[in-house]
């Protein structure tokens, strides 16, 4: 009874942890448009397209496949939740690459060095790596049409991909919070705050996909 009790309580910790995660996505990626103000110049699209790409986006296409997501417990189909998981996905491709197109302009329009500092080159590369994870989800999607004998390998990879990128965009919002733009409107607790509030996502997310998705055998590692 007692063992029972605690798996019970178990669960309902992983499920308050999950809707603090989509809370939490929300929460920065709604400040990060306020804070832009789009259409005030071609640098305020920037963070507009990258935080709901990959604060928001990217946070929810994997939260959907969550065994403890109360927000997606209505859907009882697998098919539906992984049609979700692409949608998703697609959308923070997009966003990302028109988040790219918006910052090479404004940089272009004011005659500035591209990718200098890491968080360019981390944003750079977790686009590239959302671009693997995408090919390996299409490998997954159409296995007899690409002649893909072995599923399970391509899923670990797009698995691992995935948690690759998560981690990769992390740093590279962190990264951001840190710039002169950002620090310039937030300042002080709430700075601190808001820098706190990243990895809420960010643990839960992880934690997802090293319990669920990676072979046990991986995970002590």
């Amino acid at each position: 009874m007692a063992e029972a009790s605690g798996c019970r309580g178990l669960r309902w910790l992983r499920r308050g942890c999950v809707v603090l995660a989509h809370l939490a996505a929300a929460g920065t990626t709604g400040l990060l448009l306020l804070l832009s103000r789009p259409g005030t110049s071609l640098f305020s699209w920037h963070p507009v397209f990258m935080s709901i790409a990959f604060c928001l986006c990217l946070t929810e296409a994997i939260l959907i496949l969550s065994p403890d997501s109360a927000f997606f417990c209505c859907l009882r189909s697998h098919r539906t939740k992984v049609q979700l998981h692409w949608t998703a996905q697609t959308l923070v491709l997009v966003s990302g690459t028109l988040g790219l197109a918006f910052i090479i302009s404004s940089k272009n329009r004011s005659e500035l060095p591209h990718f200098v500092s890491w968080h360019s080159i981390l944003g750079l590369l977790t686009l590239v790596a959302t671009c693997g994870q995408v090919l390996c989800g299409l490998c997954l999607h159409f296995p007899h049409l690409l002649r893909i004998s072995s599923t399970a390998t391509v899923q670990m990879y797009h698995v691992t991909c995935g948690l690759i990128v998560y981690v990769l965009a992390t740093f590279t919002v962190i990264l951001a919070i840190y710039s002169d733009w950002f620090q310039a409107q937030i300042t002080g607790l709430a700075w601190y705050f808001y820098l706190a509030l990243h990895f809420c996502p960010a643990l839960v997310v992880v934690s997802q996909i090293t319990r669920t998705r990676l072979p046990k055998k991986t995970q002590y590692v």
